[in-house]
């Protein structure tokens, strides 16, 4: 009986098919690494940031209202990184020669950077802390509205000289305040009020929170899934 003998094209797939095997076992690993990487999943991740800026100071000492920096989260879906500009209002050198009176730390060598990004319209690229997954959707504007503070996703910002990660940000996480929002419900005048603490049951002014929003706990895929 003759023997089977594989064609000698066979030969040429060999190299290819051991290039597939390794790239595959590439992509598979650098995927799991960099879904298990700080920046996506780790509470705790803090990047270093290209200005050292301080929320302990400006949200904290000096009392800044989050909205002042992060001015969209009323009205869009994203909390605005503010331009160069914002921080220009304090931080800005001269004008046309004068010093405006009301600028501070014109001169810091810390903000060498947002001097130089107030003077070329280059803007700073600061680095994110809470990056969600493409396929997930979040509104800024829908949670504040119905009384969902700052403090609930972000911790106390107003304490913090680096931003860093204080919550899981998992969709398990998501769905528990979703399925039982009243623990983190407050009058919306308060919501970036961060260290604000209920005089009352905070179980009972959740309540009648989510009843006077109108909140419906039921949760649907489409909500975030878009």
């Amino acid at each position: 009986m003759r023997r089977f003998q594989f064609p000698t094209w066979v030969d040429r797939l060999l190299p290819i098919a051991g290039a597939g095997v390794v790239f595959l076992a590439l992509y598979v690993g650098g995927a799991i690494y960099v879904g298990d990487a700080p920046g996506t999943l780790d509470v705790g991740y803090m990047p270093k940031q290209p200005v050292p800026y301080s929320h302990a100071i400006h949200a904290g000492k000096l009392k800044i209202d989050c909205r002042f920096c992060h001015n969209t989260v009323e009205v869009a879906g994203n909390a605005a990184v503010p331009p160069t500009a914002t921080c220009g209002k304090c931080h800005s050198g001269p004008v046309d020669g004068v010093q405006v009176k009301t600028a501070i730390h014109t001169a810091s060598p810390k903000l060498s950077l947002v001097r130089e990004s107030l003077t070329t319209g280059k803007a700073i690229s600061w680095a994110k802390v809470h990056d969600l997954p493409d396929y997930a959707y979040f509104d800024h504007s829908v949670h504040v509205a119905r009384g969902v503070s700052c403090v609930s996703c972000h911790g106390r910002i107003d304490q913090m000289e680096e931003v860093r990660q204080v919550a899981p940000l998992s969709m398990f996480w998501c769905l528990e305040c979703h399925r039982n929002p009243d623990p983190n419900l407050r009058p919306r005048e308060l919501v970036t009020q961060l260290d604000w603490k209920p005089d009352e049951d905070p179980a009972d002014l959740g309540k009648a929170l989510r009843t006077e929003h109108h909140i419906d706990p039921k949760v649907n895929c489409s909500t975030c899934h878009r």
